[in-house]
């Protein structure tokens, strides 16, 4: 069960990249589309869960700083406005809940997730480190996006994709973890095509503005 979880969150990741690759494809640009959004949010939910039960402090860590992230997108989209109010109030309030147990069981986490015997000290500052860079795409993405008032997937998200991938993979090779392997590997090639869309469509208004 703790895998059906798990693949169906990265079920959910890989399919927001394959139909904002799609679209992107079709307009010739990279696009940002509500789907991508909607998606993130299902996905980012199933993977807190599955990493819970895998008692991996990395995965926790990824998804806390992102989920705000996709709401916000929603948000200037549009979309958000389509939420009914409770369904926005338990979305908004479930990383806030979540915090205050933690808390309320410090030494219980502390325990479990951060002096986990299945994952030694280096492994967990190495697997935290991928999902942080990993997340900080959404990071810059946010700020990008804020100054222009827009959802927008820069072209530097793209970048630091690969990289924050790149290192999840290696991390998921050493914790034998199926889950994080595939959903990576699944992303990589998304994540270059997007440079490429990025760059011909950069040369191309280059060129008709001259």
């Amino acid at each position: 069960m703790m895998y059906v979880i798990g693949f169906l969150a990265q079920a959910f990741f890989s399919a927001r990249i394959l139909f904002q690759w799609i679209l992107s494809e079709k307009a010739k640009k990279v696009m940002s589309p509500s789907i991508f959004w909607i998606l993130s949010i299902l996905g980012a939910y199933l993977l807190v869960i599955y990493g819970w039960l895998r008692d991996d402090f990395s995965i926790l860590l990824g998804q806390f700083i992102s989920y705000y992230i996709y709401i916000w997108n929603l948000y200037e989209k549009g979309v958000w406005k389509k939420v009914h109010v409770v369904l926005q109030a338990i979305m908004l309030l479930t990383p806030v809940v979540a915090l205050i147990f933690v808390f309320n069981n410090a030494d219980e986490f502390i325990a479990t997730f951060l002096r986990n015997d299945k994952v030694p000290l280096w492994l967990l500052v190495f697997g935290s480190t991928g999902q942080v860079i990993f997340t900080l795409r959404f990071v810059y993405q946010w700020i990008y996006s804020a100054r222009r008032k827009e959802s927008i997937l820069p072209i530097g998200f793209w970048v630091i994709s690969l990289i924050g991938s790149s290192v999840i993979i290696s991390y998921g090779v050493f914790r034998l973890d199926p889950v994080l392997i595939l959903g990576q590997a699944v992303g990589f090639v998304a994540y270059l095509r997007n440079i490429m869309i990025a760059r011909n469509d950069y040369k191309y208004r280059l060129n008709e503005s001259k």
